[in-house]
């Protein structure tokens, strides 16, 4: 991975290859007890000791701008909706610009307008910091909008691997179901 072979990392080599991905959890994965700024300024204070408080501040502020989110600096995570704990989620991952970005189920449990949100900043994000994304999503709509390459999986083993309309303009019923499912004519 990034041209280097995993297994064979050890210690800080290991741990300088993590900080070049990012995950961005289906449950945003926010601490309750830390207020938004906390939140994002945890991992930098973890990963960059020497940062002054004016450098972590002004690192959470840009990405909560990029978020959309920079008025949420003092909120609680309990006080936000799904979609803003989505992206303050995604503003956690951003903080360490990370060359990958790794998405888990990002619009789950969110309305068609707040995907289409998040789907947007997905697209917005992988432009402005020049990352690559990985998403796992059952939701197609999000695979088909920010996906360039979709790999569809079924029980841990490859289907087909191509372009949106390569994947799903088939005769493969297994294909045909689930987007059938998820694209109810």
């Amino acid at each position: 991975m990034l041209g280097q072979e995993v297994a064979n990392l050890k210690g800080k080599e290991l741990d300088a290859l993590r900080l070049r991905i990012g995950f961005s959890f289906q449950n945003s994965a926010l601490y309750d007890g830390m207020n938004v700024y906390q939140n994002l300024a945890f991992p930098l204070t973890m990963n960059f000791i020497h940062l002054s408080k004016k450098e972590v501040l002004e690192s959470v502020e840009e990405v909560l701008e990029a978020v959309g989110l920079k008025d949420k600096l003092k909120q609680m995570p309990s006080d936000l909706s799904g979609g803003q704990r989505k992206r303050i989620g995604i503003a956690r991952t951003l903080i360490l610009k990370p060359e990958i970005m790794l998405y888990d189920e990002p619009t789950s449990g969110l309305d068609p307008i707040t995907s289409a949100e998040i789907i947007d900043l997905i697209n917005e994000v992988q432009e402005k910091y020049n990352t690559s994304s990985v998403i796992i999503t059952h939701d197609l709509t999000c695979a088909k909008n920010t996906g360039n390459r979709i790999a569809m999986m079924f029980e841990g083993k490859f289907l087909k691997v191509g372009t949106f309309s390569e994947v799903f303009d088939t005769e493969d019923e297994q294909l045909k179901g689930f987007f059938n499912y998820n694209f109810i004519q």
